[in-house]
């Protein structure tokens, strides 16, 4: 079980530096689409999302640690800085256009990580789907805000003018 205490670890670790960059006044302010869901739905999904991701990844080390899952734990390290870096650069910086290229990037490491985990354990990989899914939907509304937002927008600043 100390194992999955360090990749709970780990994955709570990003979800914590992101954390500190909230959707604040600037986000309250954005025209959005009908479909937004509630800002409170957020917290709830990230950490059922944070649990099976961090479990995805330890059932992976299980089977063949750090040295037999190199390549797929050291993805899947690295999406958890793409992962933080969005609430960073859509809030923190209100730069919608590069929280849009960041949450791509992620969406494709989140895909390649869940297919090396399902070489390993197929359940990791599994455990990856409902996280693919969320970024999805979050890539969607990333670009929906950009689109409805742009306009308004200082490019380069991140500003509303």
């Amino acid at each position: 079980m100390s194992g999955l205490a360090g990749w709970l670890a780990a994955a709570f670790t990003a979800a914590l530096f992101g954390s500190r960059y909230v959707p604040g006044m600037w986000y309250e302010t954005l025209s959005k689409p009908a479909w937004t869901p509630p800002n409170w739905i957020f917290g709830p999904v990230w950490t059922l999302i944070y649990i099976t991701m961090a479990v995805a990844a330890w059932l992976v080390w299980l089977k063949v640690g750090f040295a037999g899952g190199k390549m797929a734990l050291g993805l899947f390290v690295f999406h958890l800085f793409l992962n933080a870096a969005w609430s960073y650069l859509f809030f923190g910086l209100h730069r919608p256009d590069l929280a849009l290229i960041d949450i791509f990037a992620l969406w494709f490491t989140i895909l390649a990580t869940g297919l090396l985990f399902y070489r390993i354990r197929a359940v990791s990989g599994l455990l990856m789907l409902p996280y693919l899914a969320w970024v999805s939907f979050a890539a969607w509304l990333n670009f929906a805000l950009w689109r409805l937002n742009s306009g308004q927008m200082l490019i380069g600043l991140g500003h509303r003018a």
